[in-house]
């Protein structure tokens, strides 16, 4: 029997007051030479501006993102004043999850009446990543370098493996084959290049602008650099790096941002341009498997998600998951017994990168259009993150008072 569950009654997300840059793969794009905080805060002001929201209605921000970049020291008041609007605000991360979860926290600011109109705004840039140095008193060199962000994806210090050990293992305990694992990357190809050409993606991806310190045009962001077409031939020839992983089932580090706006239910009818759309906050969930298994554990946060709201796999109109490797998506089929081609039909990290802070934002925002396509009902939304966790969250969308 479902629950009647409501994560947070009094906040709504106004619908098409989001957008997201492209991701362009890392070291492919102008956003390789620039301050990503400086471009984010500066994006998400023309976004604003597109979107036809004064930002003087923002009153905090919260602000996501996972590799270091200059002056993250001062992180949302600094990225507040590139908006050009100095409000208060805070930063946070959690790896691969922070663009979900800064939506999370967005929604208690405005459930405690802390503020009233929260904007989100996630980015990274894994392109170029600094190279921090930390002291270490029980090394004989009392410091110790860490490289860069390739660092992290290749050492967890709780098991020494690297994230894509980790989807070898997942693949070997759940007796995955190649085969099925690039079938199912195809298909991901073939959703996202369908969806590119049916238009779906010009209401959320925005062309942007990338000027340098003295103000000059050093390109625009305009295509997720970095995506090619494959032919299923191709992926069965690729060299197997570990058990069903190779460089085409598996995502590739990108740079962007992405964001969107948490009010309550009065000013989320005054902002947004379809004021009948109604998107709210259902539940959350969030799981750890054993060490050195993550592609597992997004099931794991679903089904402990389902089984807190009572609701099953058959009463989601979207379910999008964040795949940096096919192996989460085959493992979250076999277990929850669901369709895989139901899954990421309007494209996927998998396919258009992953650079980080901004992922699941972008993946909300595709999610919330595709459901209000279908005049509404929920949406689940996925993914794993660092540390061999899940997370989960479910938002349901109406139109006119009623969900289909």
């Amino acid at each position: 029997m479902k629950k009647n569950v409501e994560m947070f009654p009094k906040a709504r997300i106004p619908y098409g007051t989001w957008g997201s840059s492209f991701f362009p793969a890392w070291q492919t794009s102008a956003l390789a030479e620039v301050n990503i905080g400086q471009f984010a805060g500066e994006a998400m002001n023309r976004i604003l501006g597109i979107r036809k929201i004064p930002k003087s209605q923002l009153d905090y921000l919260i602000i996501g993102s996972t590799v270091p970049w200059h002056w993250k020291f001062w992180n949302a008041p600094l990225v507040a004043s590139c908006l050009g609007h100095r409000i208060l605000g805070f930063h946070m991360e959690q790896a691969c999850a922070t663009g979900l979860q800064a939506a999370l926290l967005a929604g208690a600011e405005v459930q405690t009446g802390a503020n009233q109109v929260v904007g989100v705004l996630t980015f990274d840039r894994t392109s170029d990543s600094p190279v921090g140095v930390f002291p270490e008193r029980r090394a004989h060199r009392r410091t110790m370098a860490l490289s860069d962000v390739w660092d992290a994806f290749g050492f967890d210090p709780a098991t020494g493996q690297a994230m894509i050990t980790t989807a070898g293992n997942a693949a070997r305990k759940h007796h995955l084959e190649r085969k099925e694992v690039e079938d199912v990357a195809f298909y991901r190809y073939q959703q996202y290049f369908k969806t590119k050409a049916s238009g779906f993606l010009d209401r959320i991806l925005v062309p942007l602008e990338v000027l340098n310190v003295q103000g000059r045009h050093l390109g625009t962001i305009e295509e997720d650099v970095g995506v090619r077409k494959l032919a299923l031939d191709d992926l069965r020839q690729m060299r197997e790096l570990d058990t069903c992983v190779t460089t085409g089932t598996q995502t590739h580090a990108s740079d962007g941002m992405a964001t969107l706006l948490v009010t309550t239910e009065e000013k989320a009818r005054e902002l947004s341009p379809r004021p009948e759309v109604v998107i709210q906050f259902v539940a959350k969930a969030e799981m750890r498997t054993h060490p050195a298994l993550m592609p597992e554990a997004p099931t794991l946060a679903v089904q402990k998600l389902l089984s807190k709201t009572g609701f099953t796999m058959a009463d989601m109109a979207v379910v999008k998951s964040h795949n940096p490797f096919a192996i989460n998506d085959v493992i979250f089929s076999k277990v929850m017994e669901y369709d895989c081609d139901k899954l990421n039909k309007t494209g996927c990290s998998l396919v258009w990168g992953h650079p980080q802070g901004p992922t699941l934002t972008r993946m909300l925002i595709e999610a919330l259009e595709e459901a209000v396509d279908l005049g509404g009902g929920l949406v689940l939304l996925f993914g794993c993150a660092a540390g061999d966790m899940g997370i989960a969250a479910l938002f349901r969308v109406t139109e006119g008072g009623e969900s289909k």
